[in-house]
């Protein structure tokens, strides 16, 4: 079998070029990184979360995220607390520069990504988002979804 025909290898290369499009957005118009952008995202509307929770729900590993989150706090993007009943633990929150800044970063995004979906047929993008959905569950991933209206349909 050819790589190009790995079921595997496409999704990875259609998924990873549609997040470098993406990144695009937030990287050149924003300065923020991969990691940074995610980690961003994750504390959109949860308020204070610690490392752990944003490492099980990203990709992002431990290190990424302490990685990430000192060059966002650096920024003045979030703020790092530590528990008093776990000392070796971390928690953190977007200031409120962070989370304007993530607010405008990402009707952006959210406006390039579905400028994409937009370009593929209407049944076509259903049976994609179909598709996926069910290789979520089917994999029985721990994805939290929120219905926003400004989110890509």
């Amino acid at each position: 079998m050819k790589l190009e025909e790995f079921f595997p290898y496409r999704l990875a290369i259609a998924a990873e070029a549609f997040s470098r499009n993406l990144q695009d957005v937030y990287a050149r118009e924003f300065g923020l990184s991969r990691e940074e952008w995610r980690l961003m995202s994750i504390l959109d509307g949860v308020g204070r979360i610690s490392s752990l929770d944003i490492a099980r729900r990203t990709t992002l590993d431990k290190v990424q995220v302490s990685r990430a989150a000192a060059r966002l706090e650096a920024k003045g993007l979030i703020a790092r607390h530590i528990p008093d009943s776990d000392r070796r633990l971390r928690e953190y929150e977007c200031t409120a520069t962070g989370r304007a800044l993530y607010l405008k970063a990402r009707s952006k995004v959210n406006a390039r990504a579905q400028a994409m979906l937009d370009a593929m047929p209407t049944a076509k993008r259903e049976a994609l988002e179909q598709g996926v959905n069910s290789l979520i569950e089917t994999l029985e991933l721990d994805i939290e979804t929120r219905q926003d209206p400004s989110a890509p349909r």
